[in-house]
Order: structure tokens, then sequence, then C-alpha cells
């Protein structure tokens, strides 16, 4: 892989409004996920909102996976990031399955894409430079 990292930024639509607001689950599938993934588990953390939607990350040491959920609208926001070789994909599979969500789609990244490297990223939308801080 070029770059320091992949970023995986999944968009999961019509999922089963239950299980995505539902804690335990949510945990449940992504900690299989990463673990299916051959990604080594630091410490997951998961929070329930009131009334309904969920955020959990999974810190791994080869970065995190991630999730928000939006139970009202059958919607999940999952981001893997890795700087390593486990199977992101097996990952990403795994959670649409489990969440059951209709359609997935995906958003490839590469992270910490080197000058003096040939990978092309996807576009930049605004990059800042020479950035002034007033304190």
């Amino acid at each position: 892989m070029e770059g320091l990292g992949t970023h995986i930024i999944a968009e999961l639509f019509n999922c089963n409004e239950f299980h995505i607001n539902n804690l335990k689950k949510v945990e449940e599938v992504l900690t299989a996920a990463a673990e299916l993934s051959k990604a080594t588990i630091i410490q997951p953390f998961f929070h329930k909102f009131s009334p309904y939607g969920i955020s959990g990350v999974i810190v791994i040491a080869e970065s995190h996976i991630t999730i928000h959920t939006w139970p009202e609208y059958g919607y999940a926001a999952v981001d893997v990031f890795t700087c390593g070789d486990h199977n992101y994909k097996v990952a990403i599979d795994y959670i649409t399955e489990q969440l059951e969500a209709e359609r997935c789609v995906l958003y490839e990244m590469r992270r910490g894409v080197l000058s003096d490297s040939k990978v092309k990223n996807v576009p930049v939308i605004r990059e800042v430079e020479n950035v002034n801080y007033i304190d």
C-alpha cells in the first residue's frame, strides 16, 4: 500500500432500525468485524443517545473503526481507517450484512500520501498552507 493508511467511508442505507438502535447489537457487530478483519482491538467505546441513535468507536492498533447511527432514517455512517494490512473489506461486508443494510456506498481514500508517492488521491476540496493562528 502506498501512503500511510487507507480510510474507508461506508454509507449504509435502509438498515434494520432495531439493530442500529440496539447498543449491544452494534457493539457486538463492530467487535466481530474488527476480529474478522484481523485487527488488533485496543479499546471499544459505545454510547446510546436518547431517544435514539448510537455512536461508537473501536480503537485498533492499526487505527480505528467507528459508527454513528440514525435509526429514524435507517442510516448508519461507518468509517474504517487502517494503517495495517488487515482486511477492512471483510469488516465492511460483515457490518453491512449484520445491520441488514439494503444499500452500501463506499468511498476509499489513501491517507498520508507523501509527496514522492505515485498514488493519486481523491480530489482536494480545500487545502490550506501556512495558517497563522491568532491567540
